[in-house]
């Protein structure tokens, strides 16, 4: 339906005031269309706020959007900084383990907005939370503030994570 629904508002070419639509309405557009009203960036800082669960995960279109993102970045290591992290908003969910590892806890507040992790994203962020070299500190210095922010990543941490946490 989104599909559909974008044709529809492209039929007479590329609106001027896309950043007004719902975010995933761009979904269905490449950045090159979007490229006619704002600049590549602008188009993933609205990707990364889109339900991307609209997309199947492991989807070739969905694999190509994070691929595309990363290339207007300019990311060509496995580390991703703070900026770049917040332009990709939920396009983090789908980069691999190696990326989660080499960016230090950056990502650890985009990744709390996940649906699900693939078994080596689950195992990255236990790891990058047991080195304790995160904006958050050690699970042993967490306050109730600091769960609520990383609640979505409660599941993913395991025992040996879990009862460092204070009561």
């Amino acid at each position: 339906q989104l599909r559909c629904l974008m044709t529809m508002v492209t039929l007479q070419g590329i609106p001027k005031d896309l950043d007004s639509y719902p975010k995933d309405l761009l979904l269905f557009l490449s950045p090159s269309d979007y490229a006619t009203t704002g600049s590549c960036s602008q188009y993933f800082t609205n990707i990364g706020k889109a339900n991307l669960d609209v997309l199947q995960r492991e989807s070739s279109q969905r694999k190509q959007l994070l691929l595309e993102a990363l290339a207007c970045l300019k990311i060509s290591g496995t580390r991703v900084n703070e900026e770049n992290a917040e332009i990709l908003g939920r396009l983090v969910c789908d980069l691999s383990g190696e990326y989660i590892r080499n960016s230090g806890g950056i990502l650890l507040k985009q990744l709390s907005q996940c649906e699900s992790f693939l078994p080596e994203q689950e195992e990255a962020i236990r790891s990058v939370v047991s080195s304790e070299n995160t904006e958050y500190g050690p699970p042993s210095a967490w306050s109730a503030s600091t769960l609520n922010e990383l609640s979505a990543l409660i599941p993913v941490f395991g025992h040996s994570i879990l009862q460092k946490i204070p009561k």
